[in-house]
């Protein structure tokens, strides 16, 4: 059975009845680091080796998968009823949208450029929503809940989807975020609990789409809203969906998911930004510190750990830095930032945190680097690493090992150490976006039409 430890700085999720087995409730695992302290899944594999199961996902999606005992939860875009005869079709086969930059707008002020980056030739289409659950030990679904048939009222960037975002779990109730589309709760089996389908319309930049993942800290699901209108980030009660507070952001996009820490007896809500990194109050949602210098449209999420947080960003600049969360307001140029580094830094993968290194890739590249956490002094890197190349699902690390997953479907697997040793690598044969989540003797691999579980056993 897994227990919930409670550290002087860890990411927080409620637990729910005794566990069969390990499990993995959020995107970045029980501390927000990426890190499984439990699990010992293989080092290799291919698209039929060490396969234990493969199931066709209809649709696309690249939220990744969440694992509570003996089910695996996936969400995905799926055509609907009038356009049932392009599900069949591989998700790298599907037509990409059309955007719609007339619906873009400035936030507060700003002027945005209007990219036609990643603009298609179809119209939009009719979506089903869509919730899967699958058997772990065989792969059979299970469940299947559409919990909205909508058509997106914004495009996306050709390399996105319209259910990017990753479900979470508290082993009590299932969440999942189709961002504009709505947040909904099921129990573990499949039944609707509520729904918050009136969240808004995000207007992203450049019309890239949306990819904001909430987070559970106690009573609470925490859901980030940043976009070019009026951002903000808001504590709903996660049995009803009700609001409990909600505080605005003086930020522009960003698809950076909340991290919960706790420091000198407070949780608090890290969350990057473009303007500011910031912090919040769990309980009131008040702003505790903030520290600028980020990048354009960061991606990232933040990690801790030891006493530490660690945000970065990396479009059209470079910024990293490790701060201690116990500064009030504007924290930028004081002793509260141990240390920052500005080149090689991560922008859509976030970085990963085990056993005191600080490990990330540059910009989108697959080109990695690992640093002392406390000092940020390098242990190796910037290095290229063959058969990596564009880089979105973030790394993660189970049983001394780092999983380095490229879009190419190619996963690296080296030594969790201060020196670069590569053990292994692999594929899938597919596009995978989501990051890899790690359970048992299993890695299970969002791939971008199937769902893989890699076991040795």
């Amino acid at each position: 059975m897994r227990n919930c430890p409670l550290l002087t700085l860890t990411f927080i999720l409620s637990c729910g009845p005794p566990a069969l087995a390990d499990n993995w409730g959020h995107w970045r695992g029980d501390n927000g680091n990426g890190v499984s302290n439990n699990a010992t899944p293989p080092t290799e594999w291919s698209s039929t080796k060490n396969v234990k199961w493969k199931v066709r996902i209809p649709g696309q999606g690249s939220g990744s998968p969440v694992i509570w005992e003996d089910k695996v939860y996936v969400v995905s875009g799926v055509p609907g009823a009038t356009e049932r005869v392009t599900a069949a079709l591989p998700a790298a086969a599907l037509p990409v949208p059309n955007q719609q930059s007339d619906r873009q707008k400035k936030n507060q002020g700003r002027s945005r450029s209007r990219s036609r980056a990643g603009r298609g030739n179809s119209p939009l289409q009719l979506l089903n929503f869509t919730v899967f659950c699958f058997n772990r030990a065989t792969g059979k679904q299970l469940w299947k809940q559409v919990a909205v048939e909508a058509k997106p009222h914004e495009g996306t960037h050709s390399t996105n989807n319209f259910a990017a975002a990753s479900p979470c779990s508290d082993g009590q109730h299932l969440y999942a975020s189709f961002g504009s589309r709505g947040l909904y709760c099921y129990t573990m089996d499949g039944e609707l609990v509520w729904k918050r389908d009136n969240l808004g319309k995000m207007q992203t930049r450049n019309s890239f789409g949306e990819g904001s993942s909430p987070t559970l800290v106690d009573d609470k699901i925490i859901v980030p809203w940043d976009h070019e209108g009026q951002s903000s980030i808001s504590a709903l009660d996660k049995a009803t969906g009700k609001t409990i507070w909600r505080r605005e952001r003086d930020e522009p996009t960003c698809w950076a998911t909340p991290l919960i820490i706790e420091h000198d007896g407070r949780q608090q809500i890290v969350m990057n930004g473009q303007t500011n990194a910031r912090s919040y109050d769990v309980e009131t949602g008040k702003e505790l510190w903030r520290c600028g210098g980020q990048t354009e449209r960061p991606v990232a999420s933040a990690v801790a750990d030891g006493g530490l947080v660690y945000i970065g960003s990396g479009h059209k600049g470079s910024f990293l830095a490790a701060f201690r969360p116990n500064g009030h307001g504007n924290i930028e140029g004081t002793d509260s930032v141990i240390w920052r580094m500005d080149r090689d830094t991560p922008d859509i993968a976030s970085p990963l945190l085990s056993s005191g290194r600080l490990y990330f890739h540059k910009a989108k590249l697959g080109v990695l680097t690992c640093v002392d956490a406390a000092t940020g002094k390098p242990h190796f890197g910037p290095e290229r690493l063959a058969g990596l190349d564009t880089i979105y699902a973030s790394p993660i690390a189970a049983d001394g090992h780092v999983f380095l997953t490229s879009r190419n479907g190619t996963t690296v697997v080296i030594k969790d150490s201060v020196t670069l040793e590569i053990v292994a690598t692999n594929s899938v044969g597919e596009t995978v976006d989501a990051t890899p989540a790690p359970v048992d003797s299993e890695l299970y691999i969002r791939g971008a039409e199937h769902l893989f579980c890699i076991s040795g056993s």
